[in-house]
């Protein structure tokens, strides 16, 4: 993983447990690198707007929340004593390394009503959808699948972009009035997500130094009829909800609360609790974090107990960071200590 940790220390030295596939090693706070140089207030207030969202694991119930939340809530004071009091650092693995990427909210000009400029549309979820259920394709989809229901939500003016937003799942949209609006994850289609980038580098398209975002947005403006295919080729669509938040907040996750630069992140909550307050160290050059973050969001590409994609924002700016995050690190969990006590008993 690139950095050495101590377990932390008991009456008796305390192994790995291994639990649901996954296994938990737990650490002391000082063998984090960068702990003591981060300023964990940020990550603190995000902890406390998650609280009433957070969700089970197979390993870790909700109800063992409720304390280090109540504390929260109640005016925990200095953010690092209430973490290093009420948490334990975990490294949970599965086997699989660490491997971690950006996303970000797009900005983007777009219609209520279809015109001969606004044509690619994103679509509200269909009621039919069932969980777990593998519907139509993006293919399907493009073709026609969903013509004349009505589910239109909001016109784009570019196939590409609309696509994006299908990998970010969230967008703010400014309309042809001048005003705004925001759209988010509402479902997906339940077909497996297929990573265009790799696609293309296979097919000798694109070599791996350009398959980023915007070597996908480059390319695909270039050859707009072999674009079409290649985007296909994921066949898993989202299908988006329109959302009332302050511009002055960042768009809505999974968890259901507002995101914040590079203190949310996206984690397969199968292993991970959304909710939880997870430390990223990402080992990335001048582009490095060493950040305590919470997991208040998911995706279709975030798979095993060390991926994790990172909020960057909105806008540009945030792309043009978000679209070159492609490093390998460590990410580290925080849970209560009374469920780090009950997995040591297991």
């Amino acid at each position: 993983m690139g950095f050495a940790h101590k377990l932390i220390t008991f009456a008796a030295l305390c192994l790995p447990v291994s639990l649901s596939a996954a296994t938990y090693t737990q650490l002391s706070f000082s063998a984090i690198s960068g702990w003591q140089q981060d300023d964990l207030a940020p990550a603190l207030t995000a902890f406390a707007r998650s609280c009433d969202s957070i969700r089970s694991t197979p390993a870790i119930p909700v109800r063992e929340w409720d304390r280090v939340c109540a504390l929260a809530k109640a005016g925990p004071g200095p953010a690092r004593a209430f973490f290093e009091q009420n948490f334990t650092p975990v490294r949970i693995t599965t086997g699989s390394r660490a491997l971690f990427t950006g996303y970000y909210e797009p900005e983007l000009q777009g219609s209520r009503t279809q015109t001969e400029k606004f044509r690619f549309p994103l679509y509200r979820r269909p009621p039919e959808i069932q969980t777990g259920v593998a519907w139509h394709s993006r293919a399907e989809i493009d073709n026609g699948a969903l013509e004349g229901r009505g589910l239109e939500l909001v016109w784009l003016d570019n196939r590409v972009d609309a696509f994006f937003v299908h990998v970010q799942g969230a967008a703010r949209i400014r309309l042809e009035d001048h005003t705004y609006m925001r759209v988010g994850f509402a479902g997906r289609n339940w077909q497996r997500y297929r990573s265009v980038g790799r696609q293309l580098i296979r097919q000798g398209v694109l070599t791996p130094n350009q398959a980023g975002m915007q070597g996908i947005r480059a390319w695909a403006a270039a050859n707009p009829n072999a674009a079409v295919r290649a985007l296909q080729h994921n066949t898993s669509f989202i299908f988006f909800q329109e959302l009332e938040i302050p511009d002055a907040l960042g768009p809505v996750g999974a968890l259901q609360v507002p995101l914040a630069a590079l203190r949310s992140v996206a984690v397969d909550d199968s292993h991970t609790p959304l909710g939880a307050p997870v430390w990223i160290n990402m080992n990335a050059g001048e582009n490095s974090l060493n950040q305590l973050m919470v997991a208040q969001d998911t995706g279709s590409a975030v798979n095993g107990a060390q991926r994790a994609d990172i909020f960057y924002g909105s806008g540009d700016a945030a792309g043009d960071k978000a679209g070159n995050i492609r490093y390998s690190g460590e990410m580290i969990t925080l849970i209560p200590n009374a469920t780090a006590a009950r997995l040591r008993g297991q």
